[in-house]
């Protein structure tokens, strides 16, 4: 089968050339890089087309949207400065309508932007400069909770040797049930509902004690600590329940 090459939208102006060549797979994961820089297009696409991903790039936001809607990705790389509708517009435009996982690659640093881009549904945000290595990590991770997503019938999140039944709302560790208070449980289902992906502080404000909480952020400090005394082997050194400062937190099940 002849390498099927990065293709952008039906009406963008040009086509990004010089990319990786590679035997795909018809069914493989396909990833939308929303990306104006033609330059960042290649490199993300050489490293993702020689893993074995299928490619495609938009150069604007409203593109971006457009080829959501008509591709349905398996996974959204998705740049903040793009011409039109700026990155962060272009989230909750995504999210309205498609569970598609979205990770942010963008140059800006700052806390409020990760903040907004996470709040406004982004399953992901990495600053530039990264390595290919973290990106692909990152990627594998983002596939794996879409699959979790699409698969209605898992009801169950593990992590370590911990069993998460999400319908029940119970945690056991081996035979034994681990006794949580209701909001304790009601945290720790929402970080495992987005496991392996930041959930802001706002998020688990929202989810477990309701909107009017928003600014109430030391509740969700206390509760963790609470949290990583029942569940962590060390609770100064969690293995599960990683804090991502000056975002909210993460609920790691996996090694990537």
């Amino acid at each position: 089968m002849t390498p099927e090459p990065l293709q952008k939208s039906a009406d963008a102006p040009e086509q990004v050339e010089g990319l990786a060549s590679r035997t795909q797979v018809a069914d493989a994961p396909t990833i939308l890089i929303v990306e104006d820089d033609p330059r960042m297009v290649r490199v993300f696409a050489a490293s993702l087309e020689t893993e074995g991903y299928r490619v495609f790039n938009a150069d604007s936001g409203e593109r971006g949207i457009a080829e959501v809607r008509a591709r349905n990705p398996d996974l959204v790389l998705l740049d903040l400065g793009l011409p039109g509708i700026d990155g962060l517009s272009v989230v909750p435009q995504i999210r309205a309508h498609s569970g598609v996982c979205i990770i942010v690659v963008s140059a800006r640093e700052q806390e409020k932007d990760k903040v907004k881009a996470l709040d406004a549904g982004a399953n992901d945000y990495l600053t530039k400069p990264f390595s290919t290595l973290e990106l692909l990590a990152r990627i594998r991770v983002g596939l794996r909770s879409r699959a979790r997503t699409r698969d209605a019938v898992e009801r169950i999140v593990t992590f370590g040797d911990y069993r998460l039944d999400l319908q029940r709302r119970r945690l056991s560790r081996g035979d034994r049930l681990v006794r949580l208070s209701p909001t304790e449980l009601a945290l720790l289902v929402t970080l495992a509902r987005h496991a392996d992906e930041v959930v802001t502080t706002n998020t688990l404000l929202k989810e477990s004690w309701g909107s009017g909480y928003r600014t109430r952020s030391g509740y969700v400090r206390v509760y963790m600590h609470v949290l990583r005394r029942k569940i962590e082997n060390e609770p100064t050194r969690p293995e599960y329940l990683l804090t991502e400062s000056g975002l909210g937190y993460r609920l790691r099940t996996s090694q990537d």
